[in-house]
């Protein structure tokens, strides 16, 4: 391993006390999963021994950090169109499309979001997250539509990344989800990976802390439509969500169940009908309240149109 990969910080008055993966997030410049996960990884010793990422600080720990070796970035630039609603120097948010991968995986090396802001942003983009996903700072389901913010730097990425942590970034979605919803509530249920199927999330005792809270907007025959706020992130968290109080998203051929409206309207189904709408953010740079929206894709209005007119 290289030196220069490797990072020794020594605790000081102001830092003591703090967890394990808060000091290393900052003396590294990484974000707190991140931090996270080089800790769970063995790859940061407090005065030469393995730590736990809730370890407390004490005055005079001595850090021992070892970052990965930088990898080569072999994700190609793609002149894809986007749906830019918002830029400045710092942030660009992007209106994603229902269908597009956000980054390349197996099965998906070319037409992600990744591929598209690489060639639009060229080098300005954050690196804090690896090669494979320059700028993403959190990322929306390949069948979900809607706003995502990319970091344009690392003094970007980290500050929202702080904000997606300690819930000051603030996410809403809409959906149509069937049956009728309470007017509204809460829906505080912890989600981990499914025990038979790793293919899916599930609420599972043990679980990451979930916490999704959600209103009635409008009812229509059958469904609902729904405005829902996050206060966490994880991993198909609404979806699990809606589909563990009984009332699963219109359209999501994972959690949900096919709807005679479906089976009727199948040219308006892309995926499942959950469009990330608003995204509120503290700008990194200036501390100001950003505030940006995007309208509802056509396939979903034209949906919401005929329910609206009785039709199923």
């Amino acid at each position: 391993m290289n030196s220069k990969n490797i990072i020794n910080s020594t605790v000081d008055n102001e830092n003591i006390g703090k967890r394990a993966d808060v000091f290393v997030s900052v003396a590294a410049g990484v974000t707190r999963s991140a931090a996270a996960a080089l800790i769970e990884k063995g790859a940061v010793s407090v005065n030469g021994k393995n730590c736990t990422k809730s370890y407390k600080t004490a005055k005079g720990d001595i850090f021992e950090i070892t970052l990965p070796e930088a990898e080569l970035c072999r994700v190609e630039p793609e002149d894809i169109p986007l749906d830019i609603v918002y830029e400045d120097e710092d942030v660009v948010v992007i209106n994603k499309p229902q269908g597009m991968v956000v980054h390349p995986a197996p099965g998906h090396a070319s037409g992600t979001l990744v591929n598209a802001i690489m060639y639009y942003c060229k080098d300005s983009l954050s690196d804090i997250n690896g090669v494979i996903r320059p700028g993403i700072v959190h990322r929306i389901d390949r069948d979900t539509s809607g706003l995502l913010a990319v970091a344009k730097n690392n003094t970007a990425h980290l500050a929202l990344a702080a904000q997606l942590e300690d819930h000051t970034l603030s996410r809403v979605y809409y959906a149509v989800v069937c049956g009728h919803l309470d007017e509204s509530g809460t829906v505080d249920a912890p989600i981990a990976r499914h025990p038979s199927d790793r293919q899916k999330m599930a609420v599972v005792k043990g679980g990451r802390e979930a916490i999704t809270h959600y209103e009635a907007v409008e009812e229509l025959s059958q469904y609902t439509f729904a405005r829902m706020r996050l206060e966490t992130g994880r991993t198909h968290q609404i979806r699990v969500h809606m589909a563990h109080i009984g009332h699963p998203i219109v359209g999501d051929p994972v959690y949900g169940r096919p709807t005679q409206f479906e089976k009727h309207h199948p040219s308006l189904f892309k995926g499942q009908m959950l469009h990330a709408g608003e995204l509120t953010f503290l700008h990194p740079r200036t501390g100001e309240r950003v505030t940006v929206k995007a309208a509802l894709p056509k396939n979903f209005e034209d949906a919401l149109e005929l329910l609206r007119r009785g039709v199923n």
